[in-house]
């Protein structure tokens, strides 16, 4: 390695960045993004058997304390039903990594 060493940062070296030069702000962090994707999710209603697409923002993801306890919901946008379906420790991870909004159930007995 040469004399120029990395601080932590990638694409930073010397005294800039992490170890003590000036810090980076948001909206360098940000400059080289050009936009961001909304996440959307495949999903159907069991009452009407409408196959459709929703955002992040559509749905909401609960955590219980067992596999019978988690599930997520929505409201279907062809019929207005209320659906709620289990998550499996795969469903939550893709929900959770996607920005779905979640509730951590407890249960005081």
């Amino acid at each position: 390695m040469s004399e120029s060493t990395m601080t932590g940062v990638p694409g930073v070296s010397g005294d800039q960045g992490v170890s003590g030069g000036p810090e980076m702000t948001v909206a360098a962090a940000f400059a080289g993004m050009k936009s961001v994707v909304p996440v959307m999710f495949r999903a159907g209603c069991p009452d009407c058997r409408g196959n459709f697409e929703l955002a992040a923002s559509a749905l909401r993801l609960a955590i219980g304390a067992t596999s019978r306890t988690t599930f997520y919901s929505f409201t279907c946008p062809d019929c207005g039903a209320a659906v709620r379906k289990p998550a499996g420790e795969r469903i939550v991870e893709l929900l959770t990594g996607g920005g779905v909004r979640t509730l951590r159930l407890t249960f005081v007995g």
